[in-house]
Formats: structure tokens, C-alpha cells, sequence
């Protein structure tokens, strides 16, 4: 193999440095528009299809994101055997098709299962982009295209709650549907025109004594399975707030119109986490910024159980802590998915998907768990966070042997 074909000589992108960027970022952003366009919808769809309660609405996002877990299993042996092109094109049009049955859905249940293909189709955005930046880079420049590319994709779902209101001004909630499956579309066309086969060599045969193998490695290491379940525990917290957080601002707080502004600015947050933790990793540690996170989550939902049961809660200070709860969302995360891959170079493909698969999945239970708690109040949702913080550090706390804060 030449250094012209291989992409891991070359370190570089087969086409323009930006536009490549501003590709994976398109893609990892499909699944997160998926998500966040739904929460505005959500009423209008609930009372359309005769959905008897507000906590079955939920269904719409937490079947979604159950798809979105147990499809990151099937994409990555797959674009390992058949190429990363491949896939990606047919989980594109699957996904867009999945919306396109959700547009025209006559029951509630046709509409959850198009969710749940469309689910499973996008999950490639997650694990096949993952791969193709493997392929293009390596080592620090990779770590720099991912950078950029999260700092771009936590823009959709600032804006997605936003999109999907805006949308609902022209039409009904099928038309969100619409727009995805569109979305979809473009970008379909721009990779397939765009984007080489990135998967030099041979491909790896299909074997499930090697699927097997990698799973048992994975599912073994100390690292590897300590930090992933870590990262459920919060995937759950933060899921049960994006199921529960339309009925929080429209019943608790009377303030509907004001949902776009909560979710933009808790998922703001978020996202200068992520921009502050790519700042400070290298000087402070993932070990050290995560574990404080966790330790500073644990304190702020201390503080909301308190103040819910003192009767101080407020829209404005709701948002406030949820947006610090976010950030620590943020910085915990970011490290926790780092650190569960820290021995897992040689498998990076196999583990990147059960990891991704635990961690989504049951995440999505936990988070659903949370969200069909609700019943008028906030009290569900921060007691369920508590419980999720307490538990990730008990989770990182025998992973680490007790030594946590550790500057490595």
C-alpha cells in the first residue's frame, strides 16, 4: 500500500479539511435532530393519535433512542465487513424512509415502530463517522477533526427544539417528520458524491467467534466496562430530563412558549463543557475533571431535592442548576467515553459499538424509567438524577479502587 492510498500515511481527508469537518459533524447531528425537533411536537402528536396520557408521549423519544443503542451493535461489524460507503448510504436512506413513514402515520403505534427503524438506521452516524475519521486520521489530528465536530454537532440540539417550533408555525408535527426525512436526503447525496470508500486493505470477514471475542474483551476490561456503566448512569439522568422536559415547563412552570429558551440554554451548557474540557484535559487529567463533575452533580441535585421540598423552586432557577447539571453532564461524559476506550485500540471498532449499545440503550431505559415518574412535578426528575450521580460514583469508585481524583 502506497502512502497516496493510505489514509493513515497521509493523515489527511480525501477531500477539503473544513468540509469534511462540517460533514461529520452533518452526520452526528441527524440523530440529535431526531431527538430534540420532537419536543414541541410532542402534544400536538399525543392528541392527533389518542394517546390517553401525557407519560405515553414519552414513547416518541425513548423508543427512538432504544433504536439508536441497539443499532450501534449491527453497524460496526458491518462497515468493518462491507466498507464504511456502503453502510452509511443504506442506514441514510433507511432513516429517511423511517421518517417518511412517520409523517403519514395513522396510529401511534405505526409512528413507534417508524421511530424505532429510524433509530436504528441513524446509530451508523454515530459508529461508521467514528470510523471514517479513524481511517482519514490518527492520534492527535483525529482527536482535533472530533473536537471540531462536537463543538459543531452540540449546536443541533440547542436549535432543534427551535427548528421543530418554527416548522410548527407552517404545518402539523407531521411536517417535522417531513423536514428530517429531507434533511436526510441532503446529506445522503452530499456523502455519496463527496465521500470515497475511507476503508483501505481487506475487509474483515464476518465472524461471530470474533464478534464474540471482541464483546468478551470489551465486556472484561477493568476500564472498559467500569466507565461505560458510569456512562449509563448519567446517559439515564440525562435522558429522563429530554423526556421530561416539555411536561416540566408546560405544567410545572405554566411557561410553554419558553421551552425553546430552557433547552437551549441547559444544552448550551452542555456544549461549552465540551469546549472548556478540550481546554483543560491535557493540564487537569480526564480522571481528575470527570470525577469532580460527578461529585458536583451529587451536590446540585442535593440541592434541587432540597429546594423542591422547601417549596423555593422557581422557572428561573430551575434553569439555572438544570444548566450547571448539564455542564457536569458534559464533563463527566466526554472523559468517561475516553477512558472506557483507553485499552481498547486494537478492538476500537467492536468496543466503540457495545459500549455505545450499553450506554444508549440502557440509558434510555433508565432515562424512560425517569420520565414515566412524573406526575406534575420536578420531584422525579431530580430525585432520578441524584440516584444516577450516586450510583456512577460509586460505579467509578470500585473501577479506580477508591483512588479517584487521580491527575491520569
Amino acid at each position: 500500500m502506497t502512502a497516496a492510498s493510505s489514509p493513515d500515511s497521509r493523515n489527511t481527508a480525501p477531500f477539503g479539511f473544513r468540509e469534511f469537518v462540517v460533514m461529520v459533524a452533518s452526520l452526528m447531528a441527524l440523530g440529535a435532530i431526531g431527538v430534540d425537533t420532537m419536543l414541541p411536537a410532542l402534544p400536538a402528536i399525543g392528541e392527533r393519535l389518542g394517546v390517553a396520557t401525557e407519560n405515553e408521549r414519552q414513547y416518541v423519544i425513548a423508543i427512538y433512542l432504544i433504536g439508536l443503542g441497539a443499532g450501534q451493535l449491527i453497524h460496526g461489524p458491518l462497515a468493518d465487513r462491507f466498507g464504511r460507503r456502503p453502510v452509511m448510504m443504506w442506514a441514510l436512506f433507511l432513516y429517511g424512509v423511517g421518517n417518511a413513514v412517520a409523517a403519514v402515520s395513522g396510529s401511534f403505534h405505526l409512528l413507534l415502530l417508524a421511530r424505532l427503524l429510524g433509530g436504528v438506521a441513524v446509530a451508523a452516524t454515530r459508529v461508521v463517522t467514528i470510523a471514517i475519521v479513524r481511517d482519514c486520521y490518527s492520534g492527535r489530528p483525529m482527536a482535533r477533526v472530533m473536537s471540531l465536530a462536537i463543538i459543531v454537532f452540540m449546536i443541533a440540539p440547542v436549535l432543534a427544539p427551535t427548528l421543530g417550533q418554527f416548522i410548527l408555525f407552517f404545518g402539523s408535527w407531521r411536517l417535522i417528520f417531513s423536514v428530517i426525512a429531507v434533511l436526510t436526503a441532503i446529506v445522503l447525496v452530499w456523502f455519496a458524491l463527496r465521500m470515497p470508500e475511507t476503508l483501505a486493505g481487506e475487509r474483515v470477514p464476518f465472524s461471530v467467534g470474533r464478534l464474540a471475542e471482541g464483546y468478551r474483551t470489551t465486556l472484561t476490561d477493568r476500564w472498559s466496562l467500569g466507565y461505560t456503566l458510569a456512562g449509563t448512569a448519567l446517559q439515564g439522568a440525562l435522558f429522563g430530563y429530554i423526556t421530561s422536559v416539555q411536561q416540566i415547563v408546560t405544567t410545572v412552570f405554566d411557561a410553554e412558549k419558553h421551552l425553546n429558551l430552557v433547552f437551549a440554554g441547559t444544552a448550551g451548557m452542555m456544549a461549552a463543557a465540551n469546549l472548556l474540557n478540550s481546554r483543560l484535559v491535557m493540564r487537569l487529567g480526564s480522571r481528575f475533571l470527570s470525577h469532580s463533575a460527578v461529585v458536583f452533580l451529587i451536590l446540585i441535585s442535593t440541592v434541587n431535592v432540597a429546594n423542591w421540598f422547601l417549596g423555593g423552586e422557581s422557572l428561573i432557577l430551575f434553569v439555572i442548576l438544570q444548566a450547571l447539571t448539564m455542564g457536569c453532564f458534559g464533563l463527566a461524559n466526554a472523559n468517561f467515553n475516553a477512558m472506557a476506550m483507553q485499552d481498547m485500540g486494537e478492538i476500537a471498532g467492536t468496543a466503540s459499538s457495545i459500549q455505545g449499545f450499553i450506554s444508549v440503550t440502557f440509558g434510555a431505559v433508565i432515562g424512560m424509567s425517569i420520565g414515566q415518574s412524573f406526575a406534575g412535578t420536578t420531584l422525579p426528575l431530580h430525585v432520578g438524577t441524584l440516584c444516577c450521580a450516586l450510583v456512577t460514583l460509586a460505579v467509578i469508585a470500585v473501577t479506580e479502587r477508591g483512588r479517584l481524583f487521580r491527575p491520569h
